[in-house]
């Protein structure tokens, strides 16, 4: 990645995300690896109102295709109406949840994405962005 790129990805939503990246840590910290995914959830939109960071769970989100509907994504979070968190459970994450992630930010309006696994020995945060083609197009 070039240290322009860097400089670009670095800005989206700096304060917010770092404080949303924060609340995944802390929850990891208090209860480690090993619970399904459902209590991490519930974990981390307590987490998140202590933080006092606004949030939908499980928002239905529409996705279009040549400017149709094609159906409904249905992320763990959205926070702030910009951030999309995806949470995992699972001993190991492939990269397929990565690209899916990625996907899932190129159909929708969202810019920023975490997939978060909490099952591993450590915390798994993959940060990814869609942003370059949006711009590109004005939106």
């Amino acid at each position: 990645m070039t240290a322009n790129k860097r400089h670009v990805d670095d800005l989206i939503y700096k304060d917010l995300a770092y404080k949303v990246v924060g609340c995944f840590y802390e929850v990891y910290n208090q209860l480690g690896p090993g619970f399904k995914e459902s209590v991490y959830h519930k974990a981390l939109a307590t987490e998140f109102d202590l933080q006092s960071i606004s949030y939908e769970g499980e928002k239905r989100i529409l996705i279009k295709y040549k400017s149709k509907n094609a159906g409904y994504y249905t992320p763990d979070f959205v926070v702030d109406k910009k951030i999309v968190v995806e949470i995992k459970g699972v001993d190991f994450m492939p990269k397929l949840y990565e690209t899916q992630l990625y996907y899932y930010l190129k159909g929708t309006d969202y810019k920023l994405g975490y997939i978060v696994n909490f099952g591993g020995s450590k915390i798994d945060v993959r940060r990814r962005i869609y942003e370059k083609a949006r711009r590109i197009s004005g939106n």
